[in-house]
């Protein structure tokens, strides 16, 4: 079986070894997730979309982490609208794929990392991963999640994770759905090929139907609801002090004043 990496890429790495796409977040030691790496996630997953070859999509973060989310500079108001247009793209180009999605999680995977494992098919943990939400500490909140992260662990999860910005262990992410399998990092590597090798056997061709079944009810409302809650951060929330405040203060290395408003 020949392997083939792409090497038009510098954020992300993209390795076919067929019927399996590998694409890591390749940004050490966080993987933060910049908008030139938005760019690039979403021209690899064109990219995979196109090679009939291909079946599976591993998401995976290079060195110790998945990802610790997105870039905080990303979120000032120069430049929010168009990272969340980038970013959400992304999202639509996951959720729409064909092929089977998953996510291989060690180490952190916060906010926009955690939103991208979240609308994968399956996700595998390590369970002394690091999960969670921690907009509400920069006085935002994460679209993708809010939108849809209640369908998948339940509404009191979701605003439990959301409202608090908390973070979980992957064995904790596991228990409450959020993940299909939580086990010691060292196993990640043979739980994934082991669902690998289920898929191989499988049909592309109906698995792809089957894939669009599975989310035609819940992609009505995901789409529907991701603008809607994209359209609030914008005319809303962006328009707050405290919004602002927040972001400067993680910036600026200090803990927020916050005013009410």
């Amino acid at each position: 079986m020949v392997t083939q990496t792409s090497t038009k890429f510098s954020r992300v790495t993209l390795r076919y070894e067929p019927p399996v796409a590998h694409l890591s977040l390749q940004s050490p030691p966080l993987n933060v997730i910049d908008i030139a790496m938005m760019e690039e996630l979403a021209e690899a997953l064109v990219d995979i979309e196109a090679r009939t070859e291909v079946l599976v999509t591993v998401f995976a973060g290079s060195g110790k982490n998945f990802s610790a989310g997105v870039d905080v500079a990303a979120h000032t108001a120069d430049k929010v609208e168009s990272m969340l247009a980038k970013f959400h793209a992304v999202i639509h180009l996951l959720i729409s794929s064909k092929k089977v999605s998953i996510a291989a999680v060690h180490g952190h995977c916060l906010g926009g990392g955690a939103e991208l494992a979240l609308v994968c098919d399956l996700v595998y943990t390590a369970e002394s991963a690091t999960w969670g939400f921690p907009e509400i500490k920069l006085g935002c909140y994460p679209p993708v999640a809010v939108t849809a992260l209640a369908a998948v662990v339940g509404q009191k999860h979701a605003a439990d994770l959301i409202l608090t910005g908390r973070s979980i262990t992957g064995a904790e992410a596991a228990n409450i759905g959020l993940a299909n399998r939580a086990v010691p990092s060292e196993q990640i590597e043979s739980v994934l090929q082991e669902s690998i090798e289920y898929f191989k056997k499988l049909s592309p061709a109906a698995l792809a139907v089957t894939k669009k079944a599975i989310y035609a009810w819940d992609s009505i409302h995901f789409d529907k609801g991701l603008a809607r809650a994209e359209k609030i951060y914008l005319d809303d929330l962006m328009r707050t002090e405290d919004t602002q405040e927040g972001i400067n203060a993680f910036l600026q290395k200090r803990e927020p004043l916050w005013k009410g408003k």
